[in-house]
């Protein structure tokens, strides 16, 4: 077998590898986690155990909006109306008007911790879009992002939220942030993070930024509760502390040797990375630790707002994307219009404004002394009159 067939041959192999690749990478969820005290969400048919969902990111996006109390863009088709049927309570005046929406990459589903996540509303994502614009009315909407990185945060922050999952945290008295977390997992095994190593430290960061914006909503909304005119309430971010390895052909071009000798030793090596940081180890550890967390976050939030809100978890399978798949776009509405008397352009003078207050006062007076005399007018009449005339008190009674 000469070079040129060998070379064709490994890039044959090379393309299917990064077809099964991207085909598994596209795969995407997403879960709806109803209210503890009241129910938003259809309960499960029992059909829905053989019958597989599929929802695309304007679907969620027009749930997001219906959950919100709003009605869902014009846009969407009578196909994702039924789907939006599936999942929603048909009661329109039934809606929770909060949100808790996490966007998480890099990642195909979350543990089943403490049942949160077991007990949701499941359904596969079609990545058909990379961004969904959701336009809500600005003065009706309060949206609350948990994107927003933690410039500094201390070791007595990072012992309390190691506390909060059940961990510990061994500080380093020679160097601040510069410790060892040590949290239990659910499948009983322990994950050690060390503070002074890059990845792990921002991993920890993304979690503390979660649990300090989700507090930060909680406190917010209890402002709000004290208003007289609730607005809905959305509670919304991106996750993206949970990496693995996306290869593109991109990516793949940079690392392989095109002279048809080592093309076959550099896709060996490429399948070696994926085993190593793709499912296994650290990464697998994280998942748990990442879906631990969050279903204690969605406990938190939901004890704040007495189980009137609902969790929407989901991600479209694409770890390669910056931005947010959901993009809020706030809105104005137009002012209503008031009556107003119109002004005249003409300066008036001060007799022509004399003339026009005596003529309607005259009105007045004229109009009011008219009803005074024909109320008393007919009072009179009424009382001389004789009952044999009254038709409305006798109508029935014959006279002789």
């Amino acid at each position: 077998m000469d070079t040129l067939t060998r070379t064709v041959l490994h890039l044959l192999l090379v393309s299917a590898l990064l077809c099964s690749l991207a085909t598994a990478e596209s795969a995407g969820f997403v879960l709806f986690i109803d209210g503890k005290t009241h129910r938003y969400l259809r309960s499960p048919s029992p059909n829905d155990a053989v019958r597989s969902r599929l929802m695309s990111i304007p679907e969620i996006g027009a749930a997001v909006s219906v959950l919100l109390g709003f009605v869902p863009p014009a846009t969407l088709s009578a196909a994702g109306s039924a789907k939006l049927n599936e999942v929603l309570k048909p009661n329109p005046f039934d809606r929770p008007r909060a949100v808790f929406a996490l966007e998480v990459s890099g990642i195909e589903g979350l543990q089943a911790a403490d049942g949160v996540f077991r007990t949701a509303f499941k359904s596969k994502v079609v990545s058909d879009s990379d961004k969904v614009d959701i336009e809500l009315p600005g003065d009706e909407v309060s949206v609350v992002s948990l994107d927003e990185g933690l410039a500094d945060f201390t070791d007595k922050e990072i012992s309390d939220f190691a506390y909060w999952l059940g961990g510990s945290y061994a500080s380093d008295v020679s160097e601040a942030l510069n410790g060892e977390l040590t949290i239990p997992l659910a499948s009983g095994s322990t994950m050690n993070l060390h503070l002074s190593k890059k990845a792990e430290r921002e991993f920890i960061a993304g979690l503390l930024a979660l649990f300090r914006h989700s507090r930060s909503a909680i406190e917010l909304h209890e402002d709000l509760s004290q208003s007289t005119q609730r607005p809905a309430e959305l509670i919304m971010g991106r996750f993206d502390g949970i990496k693995v390895l996306d290869l593109t052909v991109d990516n793949v071009a940079m690392h392989l040797n095109y002279d048809g000798e080592g093309l076959f030793d550099q896709t060996i090596n490429i399948l070696a990375l994926q085993e190593q940081y793709g499912t296994e180890g650290v990464v697998q550890q994280g998942m748990e630790l990442f879906s631990l967390a969050l279903s204690k976050m969605i406990d938190l939030v939901q004890d704040a707002y007495k189980g009137q809100i609902v969790g929407v978890i989901f991600s479209n399978g694409t770890p390669l994307s910056k931005s947010e798949t959901l993009n809020v776009v706030l809105t104005s509405r137009p002012s209503a219009r008031w009556l107003e008397e119109t002004k005249s352009t003409v300066n008036e003078t001060l007799p022509e404004v004399a003339r026009v207050f005596l003529v309607r006062k005259t009105l007045a007076w004229v109009s009011g002394i008219i009803l005074i005399i024909s109320t008393l007018l007919g009072i009179h009449f009424l009382l001389n009159m004789p009952l044999t005339r009254d038709t409305l008190l006798y109508s029935n009674v014959k006279l002789d």
